[in-house]
């Protein structure tokens, strides 16, 4: 009797249910949908597998969104979500869906409320006491820890001259993660010199750890989770990272105190000019009220935030370029002239004049960024019907997945060449966007990422002192159309570690190189 009663309750709220979401079953219904989608699990069935499955079924549903008009539906269980690489479409998604998806519920169990993933409410406040910490004359002034830490890369590197191949990634993440502390919170944390560091090694299985709740079903229920022995690594790696930012604040505090009572009163104005050098944590402090501004979980979860953004991101373009240099020996000899043009043979250090001069190494970075972005996927919540330009609607209660890997390889947009390893593309004479959204390696929109450019001058900074010194070899490529394998970790990674090998560099005259340039081609 129990069984029936329970079998009829549950056939009631089935009714209920799918009668209260007629209008979101409708207007589903008028966008196509994926070839391999299954009753009530929807494609849940293939996002089962590992990172690189997973990477490799969203690449099928983007490329599947491309053959349809730039958008493909996609159930995942109950839940309803649209893949959409049109940039005309994209361009109102992320001017009017400001939200989050839940799914963003997992990375906020890290960082709590940081602006990237912040609530509306939350992240407009947040917003404007970030812009002016990341203006260009305050980010500037950041080149010279980029170049201090980079010159020690270039060093740990010599032992691995000559030596064939091996995973650059440690290096390159060190690096990155040495020039985010020290920029983000003034901590000198010597990843490069201990790349087991604790706060390091904890960030990257966390973020790995993210990546399986998402898109394991039977991970996402807290109660669930608690079951699985990934739940005691997940809080283990929490309390280190928690408890190393929440020392670091506590000292910065304690420090910006001290500083206060031994100033006069007429000293106590604060100039956002003069804190030019100071780091992100200071500026955060001080330009959300001092003692009445930030709490200091809200400090931590901005400076977390920060420095977990800031390491992978960074790290992973600095990765991708490089492999694509190891795949066309042309593009890196081209490369390796203009470097030559402003350093020539010395070994000083870079300054941030020099940035401005390495005009080709620019359009390698950002063309090896528009085919490998960092983060290939954004989600937003629909929380009404949205007509967009392409006439279709987005119901209210989905979820809309901004694909910018699929804009920047829609052939729409960017010719039949799309696939194609091209930096000359973003010569000035050749780069005319048609829609702004068609390249958007850093997002777009209200909530777009503000660290854009602290980013590129970073990745910049670290190849330049690489490839002054090293030739990167990898396996080349037979065409055009670059080969890397990759998986999704939150970020987009290779999943080789970016393997490389690098020869070391000999002083040559600028003619040879001249020379060297011309028979490679």
């Amino acid at each position: 009797m129990f069984l029936w009663l329970s079998l009829i309750a549950f056939a009631l709220w089935t009714v209920v249910f799918r009668y209260r979401r007629r209008q979101m079953y409708k207007l589903a219904s008028m966008i196509p949908g994926t070839d391999n989608e299954l009753p009530v699990i929807g494609i849940a069935h293939t996002l089962t597998g590992d990172t690189e499955d997973i990477m490799a079924t969203l690449q099928h549903l983007s490329y599947g969104a491309m053959k349809n008009g730039g958008m493909i539906r996609a159930w995942l269980n109950h839940i309803l979500y649209f893949l959409v690489v049109d940039p005309v479409d994209l361009e109102v998604v992320l001017k009017s869906c400001l939200e989050k998806d839940d799914l963003h519920r997992f990375i906020r169990k890290i960082i709590g409320y940081g602006g990237i993933f912040a609530p509306v409410a939350i992240w407009r406040r947040r917003r404007k006491i970030l812009v002016p910490a990341f203006s260009p004359k305050i980010v500037e002034n950041f080149v010279q820890v980029f170049s201090e830490q980079s010159e020690k890369l270039a060093k740990r590197l010599t032992t691995h001259t000559d030596q064939g191949n091996f995973s650059i990634w440690p290096f390159v993440s060190t690096y990155t993660l040495d020039s985010v502390c020290e920029t983000a919170m003034g901590v000198k944390i010597n990843a490069q010199g201990n790349p087991n560091t604790p706060f390091l090694v904890s960030m990257n299985r966390i973020l790995n750890l993210v990546c399986e709740r998402i898109f394991h079903l039977w991970l996402q229920p807290e109660w669930m989770f608690k079951l699985f022995p990934q739940y005691t690594e997940h809080q283990e790696c929490l309390a280190k990272m928690h408890g190393f930012t929440d020392d670091v604040i506590r000292k910065k505090r304690e420090e910006i105190s001290n500083e206060m009572k031994n100033k006069t009163e007429a000293d106590h104005h604060y100039d956002l000019g003069s804190y030019k050098s100071k780091t992100f944590l200071d500026l955060l402090i001080h330009l959300s009220g001092g003692e009445k501004g930030y709490t200091d979980e809200e400090l931590r979860e901005e400076v977390l935030t920060l420095t977990i953004a800031g390491t992978d991101t960074s790290a992973v373009a600095i990765g991708y370029t490089l492999a694509l240099l190891g795949k066309y020996p042309e593009v890196q000899e081209k490369v390796y002239q203009e470097l030559y043009d402003v350093f020539e043979d010395s070994d000083r250090p870079l300054v941030k004049e020099d940035l401005m001069k390495l005009k080709y190494l620019e359009r390698v970075v950002k063309e090896s960024l528009r085919l490998f972005p960092p983060v290939p996927f954004i989600i937003r919540k629909v929380l009404e019907d949205i007509k967009l330009p392409s006439g279709r609607v987005l119901p209210a209660g989905s979820g809309v997945v901004v694909c910018i890997w699929g804009v920047h390889r829609d052939p729409k947009y960017w010719g039949p060449t799309a696939e194609e390893f091209d930096p000359d593309r973003f010569l000035p004479e050749r780069f005319n966007l048609e829609h702004t959204c068609s390249y958007m390696p850093f997002s777009q929109g209200p909530r777009n990422c503000l660290g854009y450019q602290y980013a590129l001058m970073s990745v910049k900074t670290a190849l330049s002192a690489i490839l002054r010194r090293y030739r990167v070899v990898g396996e080349m490529e037979s065409n055009s159309i670059p080969h890397i394998r990759v998986k999704l970790d939150i970020m987009m990674k290779a999943v080789d570690g970016y393997q490389v090998a690098l020869e070391k560099r000999k002083p040559v005259s600028n003619n040879n190189i001249v020379e060297n340039n011309s028979v490679s081609h």
